[in-house]
């Protein structure tokens, strides 16, 4: 992978890194027959001026053009200058500058972050989280307490002449591990065509949306046809523009990194499975209830629930009945009621934690089918057994033998047609990305319960049928949205 770092002048960069190829801005942007059209060619914009229109905007704009990865980007720049970064910072971020800045007695802070690092070592996780947000080499957050809280006031690119005598030690300390550190993985000898990023977890265990003989299973059908699979965390997604696609292996939620990551990484031009509008429309069962209710799509009875209407539900849905939270993921937030005081004490909860929860008749069934969908088209069929002597595939105050169900994995075609026909239907609603539509089989109905983005695959389980295939299958999708890009882009 080539690096280029682009300055206004020469003299702007004293620093030499092995590998790492430095050139001033009017050659880079004059020069264009010299630059190369690899998609992995990453350009450094450490330029002194990046306001609209300017050299080091250009430089950004160019190197997008020519199939080069900017840092920053184009958009990092846009929002910069229309502070609209401000609407990506998450509940977490928020919390950690809270905590790192607490002890400080002064209204004001400046925090100078070098390629994601901070000299204090106290202000280096936070550090590293800020690039995350807005990657930027070099830059100065400005903040300023008010009220007892913390907030980003502004943030200042900065060149490496803009920074103190005594930071450059550090300043090239940081430019190099992040140049040759962890980001120089070791490569197949063969050279990929793509790169992957697979975001997971490690810490999810059971509940990760896929088990690591999957993931193993997955790189090698991908390293087989020429696409390289890196599993990353949270923590790497500075590493983001490395590659040509991100595919999602960790429970999503909004106001996540999960959904923060697929925003930005969509953004940047990657092929992201789930992207982000997937998120947002499958992980709220406020909009999926809508959303199939309005397409006629057979689903539950079902009411969006409200402080004003609660006291509707025992009659319109009997008992007992399904109480869903929005936000709800492996069961979790789904509970089944029985009486009218249990109802009341439940609706009582939910709605202390969303304006809008759902409410649902209660569908008695041995099993769920999981129709899965990827790219518009059925990709697995199974049979989801509740847990036992539990209402739900997975018993969440179970630990151990009991907690999950069994299942039995079926060909496509030797499930019920109008099982698979339902799925699509509503799948298709979502968009053309990877879904898992839960169907429930009733008295010959086949009721759409809901539609999941990043569905299950584990290995033995949604893979049974067809193995290596149905990771092919997915990679293929991958590959064709990737090439398409570069069509579009003209490298």
């Amino acid at each position: 992978m080539a690096v280029t770092i682009i300055t206004s002048r020469s003299s702007d960069w004293p620093f030499e890194i092995p590998g790492v190829r430095h050139l001033d801005a009017w050659s880079y942007l004059t020069q264009s027959e010299e630059t190369d059209q690899d998609r992995s060619h990453r350009v450094i914009n450490l330029c002194r001026a990046q306001n609209y229109q300017s050299v080091g905007y250009y430089v950004s704009l160019l190197a997008e053009a020519r199939g080069h990865r900017p840092t920053p980007s184009v958009m990092t720049l846009q929002d910069l200058r229309n502070r609209s970064f401000k609407q990506l910072l998450s509940d977490d971020l928020d919390k950690l500058i809270q905590k790192s800045l607490r002890s400080l007695h002064s209204e004001e802070f400046s925090l100078s972050v070098y390629f994601g690092r901070n000299l204090a070592r106290r202000y280096d996780r936070l550090a590293r989280h800020l690039f995350n947000l807005l990657p930027i080499p070099l830059a100065r957050y400005d903040f300023v307490r008010r009220d007892s809280h913390w907030s980003i006031r502004r943030v200042v690119p900065l060149a490496v002449r803009d920074t103190p005598e005594a930071h450059q030690e550090f300043l090239q300390q940081a430019a190099t591990v992040y140049f040759l550190g962890r980001s120089s993985a070791v490569r197949s000898p063969k050279r990929s065509r793509f790169d992957m990023a697979i975001l997971h977890n490690p810490e999810e265990g059971l509940n990760s949306p896929s088990d690591p003989a999957a993931i193993k299973r997955l790189q090698r059908v991908a390293r087989d046809v020429g696409v390289y699979c890196e599993l990353i965390t949270k923590d790497d997604s500075t590493r983001l523009l490395e590659f040509d696609s991100l595919f999602i292996r960790e429970t999503t939620a909004v106001n996540h990194h999960t959904w923060k990551l697929a925003r930005r990484a969509a953004r940047e031009g990657l092929v992201v499975i789930d992207d982000p509008v997937s998120i947002l429309r499958c992980t709220n069962k406020v909009y999926l209830m809508e959303m199939l209710t309005r397409s006629r799509i057979d689903t539950p009875r079902s009411l969006l629930v409200h402080r004003d209407n609660a006291a509707r539900i025992g009659a319109e849905l009997g008992y007992p009945c399904v109480l869903k939270k929005p936000d709800s993921s492996f069961s979790m937030g789904v509970v089944k009621v029985h009486s009218p005081s249990e109802l009341q004490e439940r609706v009582r909860e939910f709605i202390g934690e969303s304006e809008l929860i759902v409410g649902q008749e209660y569908l008695p069934t041995d099993f769920d089918w999981r129709i899965g969908i990827l790219d518009r088209q059925p990709l697995f069929a199974c049979r989801y057994y509740m847990a036992p002597g539990h209402w739900q595939v997975i018993a969440q105050h179970k630990t151990g033998s009991g907690r999950y169900g069994d299942f039995e994995t079926l060909p496509v075609e030797m499930a019920p047609p109008k099982a698979v026909r339902a799925a699509l239907r509503a799948a298709n609603l979502i968009g053309d990305g990877l879904y898992g539509v839960d169907v429930k089989e009733t008295d010959g109905r086949f009721v759409v319960i809901e539609v999941n983005d990043n569905p299950n695959l584990n290995s033995g389980v949604e893979d049974a049928v067809l193995r290596d295939e149905l990771y092919r299958r997915l990679i293929t999708v991958f590959i064709r949205r990737m090439e398409e890009k570069r069509a579009r882009a003209g490298y």
